[in-house]
C-alpha cells in the first residue's frame, strides 16, 4: 500500500467526485464516474459507489495503489 497523502479542503465537506479530482487521483471529473460506479474506489476501507458521497476531514480515499486523506485547509 502506498503512503496516504493529506489533501486540504476549504469547506467542512467535499463530494467524492470532486475530491478525486482535487487529490489528483483521477485526471478529469469524467474519469471519476466509471471508477466509482465499478467499485474501484474505497472510503475508509469500504467500497463506495456514490460519486456524491460527502467526505469530511480524516476520511481516507483509495484508488488502486494511491491514497489521499481529506485534510484541514492551510492558512
Amino acid at each position: 500500500m502506498s503512503e496516504v497523502r493529506d489533501v486540504p479542503i476549504r469547506d467542512d465537506a467535499i463530494r467524492l467526485g470532486q475530491f478525486l479530482k482535487l487529490a489528483d487521483l483521477v485526471d478529469t471529473g469524467a474519469d471519476a464516474k466509471p471508477l466509482v460506479q465499478t467499485g474501484q474506489v474505497t472510503v475508509n476501507g469500504d467500497v463506495e459507489t456514490r460519486r456524491g458521497r460527502q467526505l469530511v476531514r480524516g476520511d481516507v480515499v483509495r484508488v488502486g495503489g494511491a491514497a489521499a486523506r481529506v485534510g484541514d485547509a492551510t492558512p
